[in-house]
């Protein structure tokens, strides 16, 4: 339900974007974003789309009460939460039997691997099971765990970040229990295998393996417990994390493989694959008459019996080369050659190994029940976001390409999706201006004149096509569109930040360069025996092999297959497309994943990063869409249940048609014509602050207050005196007023606390001006102040007058450094002190700091001393003398009753303060 009050509301923001007063304010919008981060409210709506933020720390928020508080409840009435989403897409499926999708889309690191575990685990424990449709929960949830260890990895953005496109089916049957599943990957970053960035690691299996393997185990598959050791672990200089458990994950992955169905066969053979992969890095080349060789036998060895291949065969695989040209073969290759051979092979293993697990994972899932073939299905997407990086690459491009296709689908259908709800309800229908990248996706994707039909010609001509012959293709073909430049087409200014080996898009989330460098290579088939000049004949080795994995990866059919070869870029399109068919198919809901700062700090919020989100990921887009005509609306039951103790006509129930009810209900409120519109199931609001007035109507009355004088009249003055109540004193707001500090006090005086120490003293409602909670908590602080000091302390009576204060420094009296060097500890006071040497008692000038944790003693912009409440022993009273571990620490405060009580309550060594006098 929403905040309480307006000074709640003022704090924590609002929970869905479109009852934002200033809803076209991107500064609006972000500062909205901000207060709910800063309380922990990581979930905020936009109508139906949640938009999450990754706190960087574990909320309390996902236990099984949180999952049964969001089981079966209407969506709009508990406060955002991801459960909300997976709970209304599983209602609609069983109420309205049409399958559902869950988008979730955001940057690296914002969490939307994390927001489809837990839509997974919500299903997992609240939905229906039997003895068989466990082991099916057991396997969704234990896939997330494989799938990562071999399809993530560290990056510089995110420790755990997914290096492929994930949708999931969760198939359910007609009880409503998940019954299967099935899983499609997209485009793995296979590059990942052989080549990291600096401070990024390779996949997680290959650290896992190492780290946690068993000494048996490695030394069967030749493998030392050191990542340094191989090449393809080395790239990055990152081979250790301090916030990954690589040998714990080991023990959660191979329990996982076995929940999932894979015997120790499966296992051995898989384990053989990757290890394989290690040693294929390992592969040292020499050079004899300008051709490549091998020059050790030992990794070749250990490949063979892994791969279970001939070792003489795969040598001449590393080094030797079948072109097929005008009747010639042409053999050996050089240095460069091999190397690229080897790496090819490598990234063709791992890729080819990783979608056999993926189907491996599907068969596990499998809905074998043939009594009913018919089940519903709800779909979670989890997949890359938009990037942008100093060097794009290939990968980025086609990255970026799939999120243009998923803004044009999330406009698309927000826009149905409104238009549709209008109509269904006879409201006429405002047509939305809105930016459409259509034009963009045309420029990626048209036949014969798009970006990849471009680079799929020039990869497939004969003759002496390369990276640079394609940049002066494109340029020719679609050098006058808009959202397209290259360097040599581009103004004077432009050139400047524009390498000559790359072209710009100017994409719906901002432009970015793109380099050529290496599309070919990473376009063409390169471990195909028919295609261009880098090709090997490892594929024919593959296809030989004895690994019953690999020799299910590696076609034989594949060898004399005449057909011309798909491009990386064209299969990418053509799954894209079927992926647009599959979420057009069925009723979608989104989740648009932000991460608040590139180094994932819990509690910093970066508005530059934040600004740059919410504009590739068209949130304010889907704002306008959303507040087209109106921002509210709720189906005429909710309605009046929620607000029909504000009109005595509809209280406590309304007998007549919903409808009548309603209208009878916003008639006594005073809504004017303009503000809203009745449709044939719902109420449309336009205007926030009309929601807010009724709103806060509603918290007031419901709250326990008097309503024996809920007639007609002192209604309507009651209703208007709350539209006006931040107004001063006058005719229109006087009763209401009144009657709020009349209420609030009668109701203080029946239900009076014990004392001023007890905790249950009610909230001031909101409209009250002064802060009785200020006051509680300082008279809260005396009475702890009297019960420590009265009678024993000489000052004290002086004292009691004097006003207790939140803190004696603000802001600009403590040094930024010093804030800094706090990161996320909050401070809870600050006063200015002395401090005497333990040796001569000469007086130097400090700050006292006390945090959440500890004291923290300050000289200018330097943290001169640390000490945690655990380690504080006593407190003795000369001036103020702090006694830990670490020693005494004698200061002079000018108000040392304040300090000492302040002390006191933040390490909760209230009852252990010992004061004997004449000491």
């Amino acid at each position: 339900m929403m905040e309480s009050a307006l000074t709640a509301r003022d704090r924590v923001g609002v929970q869905d974007f479109v009852l934002l007063e200033n809803y076209t304010s991107e500064a609006a919008f972000i500062e909205n974003l901000r207060k709910r981060f800063k309380e922990n409210l990581i979930y905020t709506y936009i109508g139906s789309v949640l938009v999450s933020v990754n706190p960087y720390k574990d909320l309390e928020i996902y236990n099984k009460n949180h999952m049964e508080r969001y089981r079966g409840v209407n969506f709009y009435e508990v406060s955002p939460h991801i459960y909300a989403v997976g709970d209304n897409s599983y209602r609609s499926m069983r109420t309205e039997r049409k399958d559902q999708c869950i988008l979730i889309s955001g940057e690296s690191g914002a969490g939307k691997t994390e927001a489809s575990k837990k839509i997974l685990q919500y299903y997992a424990v609240t939905c229906p099971a039997s003895e068989q449709v466990q082991t099916v929960k057991d396997r969704l949830l234990q896939s997330n765990p494989v799938l990562e260890a071999f399809g993530n990895a560290k990056t510089l953005r995110n420790d755990n970040s997914s290096r492929f496109g994930k949708y999931m089916d969760i198939q359910f049957d007609f009880k409503g229990a998940p019954v299967g599943g099935h899983i499609i990957n997209y485009l793995l970053e296979k590059s990942r295998v052989v080549h990291q960035n600096h401070g990024e690691r390779n996949f997680h299996i290959f650290y896992q393996l190492i780290e946690g393997g068993e000494e048996d185990l490695l030394r069967r598959l030749g493998l030392e417990r050191n990542p340094q050791q191989y090449q393809y672990l080395v790239k990055g200089n990152c081979p250790k994390v301090s916030s990954i458990n690589d040998r714990s994950d080991w023990k959660t992955v191979r329990k996982a493989l076995t929940v999932i169905g894979f015997n120790e066969d499966d296992v051995e053979e898989l384990l053989n694959i990757i290890a394989s992969v290690l040693h294929l890095g390992n592969v040292q080349y020499g050079e004899e008459d300008g051709s490549a060789c091998i020059t050790s036998d030992t990794q070749i060895k250990y490949l063979a019996r892994l791969l279970g291949v001939n070792g003489t065969v795969l040598t001449e695989a590393l080094t030797h080369k079948k072109i097929i040209a005008k009747g010639e073969e042409v053999g050996p290759l050089n240095l460069e050659q091999a190397s690229s051979a080897r790496d090819a092979l490598s990234k063709a293993v791992y890729g080819r190994t990783f979608t056999w697990l993926v189907n491996k994972i599907n068969t596990s899932l499998t809905y074998t029940d043939d009594s009913s073939k018919h089940y519903s299905v709800i779909g979670l997407l989890d997949i890359y976001g938009f990037e942008v990086f100093q060097h794009n690459s290939f990968e980025q491009f086609c990255i970026n390409y799939c999120n243009e296709k998923l803004q044009q689908l999330f406009i698309e259908l927000t826009l149905k999706s409104e238009q549709e709800e209008y109509e269904a309800e006879g409201i006429t229908w405002e047509p939305v201006q809105y930016f459409n990248n259509k034009i963009i996706c045309d420029l990626v994707e048209e036949k014969f004149k798009g970006i990849i039909s471009i680079l799929d010609e020039e990869c497939l001509r004969p003759g002496d096509a390369s990276d640079l012959t394609f940049l002066e293709k494109l340029a020719d073909t679609v050098g006058g569109h808009p959202h397209f430049v290259t360097h040599k087409l581009a103004d004077a200014k432009t050139r400047k930040v524009m390498g000559r080996e790359e072209f710009r898009l100017l994409h719906y989330a901002g432009e970015v360069n793109y380099n050529v460098n290496g599309v070919f290579l990473r376009c063409v088939k390169t471990v195909c025996v028919c295609v261009c000049v880098c090709v090997c004949v490892c594929l024919q080795v593959m296809c030989m092999s004895e690994n019953k994995i690999l020799n299910q990866c590696f076609d034989r059919e594949e060898l004399s297959d005449k057909k011309r070869p798909e491009t990386a870029a064209a299969q990418f399109k053509a799954s894209l497309a079927k992926l647009m068919e599959i979420l057009m198919s069925k009723e979608p809901s989104y989740v648009r994943c932000m991460k608040p700062n590139d180094s994932k700090q819990a509690g910093r919020f970066d508005e530059v990063l934040i600004r740059h989100q919410v504009k590739y990921l068209g949130l304010m887009e889907n704002l306008r869409v959303r507040r087209a005509g109106f921002a509210y609306r709720r189906r005429y039951e909710v309605f009046l249940q929620r607000y029909k103790s504000l009109c005595p006509d509809t209280w406590p129930n309304w007998q007549g048609k919903l409808s009548d009810g309603v209208a009878t209900l916003v008639k006594h409120l005073g809504y004017k014509p303009e503000e809203y519109k009745l449709g044939r199931s719902k109420i449309f609001i336009r205007f926030p602050k009309t929601l807010f007035g009724t709103e806060e109507a509603t918290v007031i009355m419901n709250a326990g207050y008097d309503s024996s004088s809920s007639s007609s009249s002192s209604s309507s003055r009651f209703i208007k005196g709350f539209i006006h109540r931040h107004e001063d004193r006058c005719p229109e707001n006087e009763y209401f007023l009144d009657y709020v500090r009349y209420s609030f006090l009668m109701k203080l005086h029946r239900n009076l606390p014990k004392n001023v120490l007890d905790k249950s003293w009610p909230t001031p409602p909101a409209a009250l001006t002064e802060s009785p909670r200020a006051l509680l908590l300082l008279m809260e602080q005396k009475m702890i102040a009297s019960e420590l000091f009265k009678d024993k302390k000489d000052n004290y009576p002086q004292s009691v007058p004097k006003l207790f204060v939140s803190t004696r420094l603000n802001g600009e009296d403590i040094n930024p450094k010093v804030v800094q060097a706090l990161g996320s500890e909050k401070m809870k006071y600050a006063v200015p002190v002395t401090k005497y040497d333990r040796k001569g008692y000469k007086a130097r000038p400090r700050q006292l700091l006390l945090t959440s944790s500890g004291a923290v003693i300050v000289e200018e912009a330097k943290l001169k001393q640390r000490i945690d409440y655990g380690n504080l022993t006593w407190f003795r009273f000369l001036t103020v003398r702090l006694v830990s571990s670490q020693g005494d620490v004698v200061l002079q405060s000018d108000h040392v009753i304040e300090t000492l009580t302040k002390i006191a309550i933040c390490s909760d060594k209230i009852n252990n303060i010992n004061i004997n006098q004449g000491r």
